[in-house]
């Protein structure tokens, strides 16, 4: 029987993989070292990389010389909501701790996540500390933004479904070394997901916690987190900061029922259009050299355009819609022709 699985998710990892599994060998070596022996599993998901992920990946297995195996899965859809998807479909145990290929696992880390997973059935989601090793040094004012970077530190456990009770302000531990109840998963996560990479691990949450399940940050388990140089350019900030603006308005409205959502937005519009305000008003004089800054104000600007413009698209969709129909019903009456029915819908709307 399997106590503990950990999946490694990869794209073109090449370069990093290797780092993770030399990780995990001290953590084979911790969990030996315990009273209360633990069967776990390594399984890696290749999320269709086109390097030489797979043939180092089958190297190590060749010659990897732990009890503890090395499983490779290759999943051809890309993002990382599949890749998820596919370990929870492989995974031989009812606890999954999740690492990307960046993140480096403390030696004590499948000791602690494990036992506290043993011990706290209620809880189907739970997540640690998480260190930065960063390629070079970060600008000025990073820790105002950190957490969008899946680095967290705290010193003691606490329960978030506690913590931050509130819809209007639910936080959740970052998707970085995260550990997953498969019964939770299975329960509460419908088979498609409706946000982008950048908001996965929040919908993921949201659905487990709205469930009835507790999620908890525990400090014991900690990891490092690689930050390679290109993430913290300016430009790969602002595209970073839109894209994660961009998905604010969906992340909000899991927390609504149907009928609370028109009536909430007028609110967070008028607040986000506040918090712009007030952000300009701070940091208007250090755009051209504050890089966070800049940051923050396209993360702002694109939460307050997010519901905007998901209400634009509905309102095309719908037009789309009714005007398909209509064609449809005046071909079936023989109103309209097929030729210029072609045309119509051909017509780029």
């Amino acid at each position: 029987m399997i106590d503990f699985t950990v999946a490694i998710c990869t794209y073109n990892g090449e370069n990093r993989i290797s780092d993770v599994l030399e990780k995990l060998r001290e953590c084979i070596k911790d969990t030996i070292n315990q009273k209360q022996k633990i069967s776990w599993e390594i399984i890696i998901i290749d999320n269709n990389s086109n390097d030489n992920t797979a043939k180092i990946i089958k190297k190590y297995q060749s010659e990897w010389d732990e009890n503890y195996p090395i499983k490779y899965f290759f999943e051809a859809r890309q993002g990382l909501a599949f890749a998820r998807k596919c370990a929870i479909k492989k995974a031989q145990s009812e606890l999954i701790g999740f690492l990307d290929d960046d993140n480096l696992p403390f030696p004590n880390w499948v000791t602690a996540a494990y036992t506290f997973g043993k011990s706290h059935p209620k809880v189907g989601a739970y997540g640690g500390q998480s260190h930065g090793i960063f390629e070079v040094t970060p600008p000025p004012n990073f820790e105002r933004v950190a957490t969008f970077f899946a680095l967290k530190k705290a010193e003691k456990a606490f329960c978030y479904n506690e913590k931050y009770k509130s819809v209007y302000q639910r936080l959740y531990p970052a998707g970085a070394g995260i550990v997953i109840r498969k019964q939770a998963w299975l329960e509460s996560v419908p088979e498609t997901v409706c946000l982008p990479q950048t908001a996965e691990d929040l919908e993921m949450l949201s659905h487990i916690r709205n469930n009835g399940w507790e999620i908890w940050f525990i400090p014991e388990m900690e990891i490092e987190h690689k930050i390679y140089k290109y993430r913290l350019e300016k430009d790969y900030l602002i595209k970073f900061f839109r894209s994660n603006g961009l998905t604010r308005y969906q992340t909000r409205m899991l927390n609504y029922s149907q009928w609370q959502k028109p009536l909430v937005i007028p609110f967070y519009l008028i607040n986000d259009l506040k918090k712009i305000i007030v952000h300009l008003l701070k940091y208007h004089s250090v755009f051209q050299t504050d890089i966070i800054a800049v940051g923050e104000l396209n993360l702002l600007l694109s939460i307050f355009y997010n519901p905007i413009h998901n209400f634009w698209q509905y309102l095309r969709k719908s037009e789309k819609n009714i005007l398909k129909l209509a064609l449809s019903i005046l071909k079936s009456q023989k109103i309209i022709s097929a030729e210029p029915l072609r045309k119509i819908h051909r017509t780029e709307f």
